[in-house]
């Protein structure tokens, strides 16, 4: 399946700049009680192995089965609780993780919508570091903070609210440096789409997930930037219910070029599936 990206005029998307191919959709099951809800994925550079995390506070390492570059079984490891820096399980009100995001020294970063900050935790299954909170923690809104985390090839850490405030404010970019926040850029927020996801890929550029629910199912959209919040790009844009419900995103590299690997959050409903599902993309 081929998608020739075109501006969207009706849902104020932005003129496409690539196209990107269907690879494969992989429906993943488990029959572990807290599977599901994933959130955030990131893959490793050669696609072979993963990190998912789920919105309720579990996270697991696992590997792909590949068949010429297809997504053919996928087998991975326990979930595991994340901890405080205590090491007992965060508490239910702590847990709703949403970003993740490898540290250089491979440690794993993560990112909370409820109690708006970061955490870092060493490898999955260690207990984690005190909460990270941006000075303008105050002023996200409740259960729709740091949504989406990624990290630029210097360590820098860029994290996104999953609502900006109005349908017609920018989503401001959150940047976490040698200790310290500030807000370098803004990205538009067009049409009636939700932030949830985002990674930096090879060619150092910020890529964007975002959903829509639209009562029947869902749409996405993946939108680049460079990391002054220019040279906007729409990379990706489905039909309604094309996917489930998208939310992490991972950018790596195969000899083909760049691929997106994306997962969906079932919201642990019997109507919905976890998909892990893949893009190459061509410039």
């Amino acid at each position: 399946m081929r998608l020739f990206l075109r501006t969207m005029a009706l849902l104020g998307a932005s003129p496409a700049c690539a196209e990107a191919t269907l690879i494969s959709t992989y429906i993943w099951q488990d029959s572990d009680p807290n599977f599901g809800g994933f959130s955030a994925i990131e893959v490793s550079d050669d696609g072979s192995s993963f990190i998912a995390l789920s919105d309720r506070g579990h996270m697991t390492e696992g590997r792909f089965a590949r068949e010429d570059g297809v997504i053919e079984a996928v087998n991975h490891q326990t979930l595991e609780v994340l901890r405080a820096p205590h090491r007992a399980p965060l508490r239910r009100h702590e847990r709703d993780s949403e970003g993740l995001a490898y540290a250089p020294d491979g440690g794993i970063f993560v990112s909370f919508e409820w109690t708006h900050g970061l955490r870092y935790f060493e490898r999955v299954g260690a207990f984690g570091s005190d909460l990270i909170d941006p000075p303008t923690a105050m002023e996200l809104q409740s259960n729709s903070s740091l949504e989406a985390l990624a990290i630029g090839l210097d360590g820098a850490l860029y994290t996104l609210p999953e609502r900006s405030g109005l349908a017609t404010r920018p989503f401001p970019v959150f940047r976490y440096k040698d200790g310290v926040w500030d807000q370098p850029f803004e990205v538009p927020r067009t049409g009636p789409y939700l932030m949830a996801g985002a990674d930096i890929g090879p060619d150092g550029r910020l890529y964007l997930l975002e959903r829509d629910f639209a009562g029947i199912g869902f749409r996405s959209r993946v939108r680049r930037f460079d990391l002054n919040g220019g040279s906007e790009e729409l990379i990706l844009q489905t039909g309604l219910g094309v996917h489930d419900n998208l939310e992490g995103i991972s950018v790596w590299e195969d000899e083909e070029g760049l691929r997106l690997t994306m997962i969906s959050d079932d919201n642990f409903s019997f109507f919905q599936q976890t998909q892990i599902v893949e893009y190459r993309l061509t410039d």
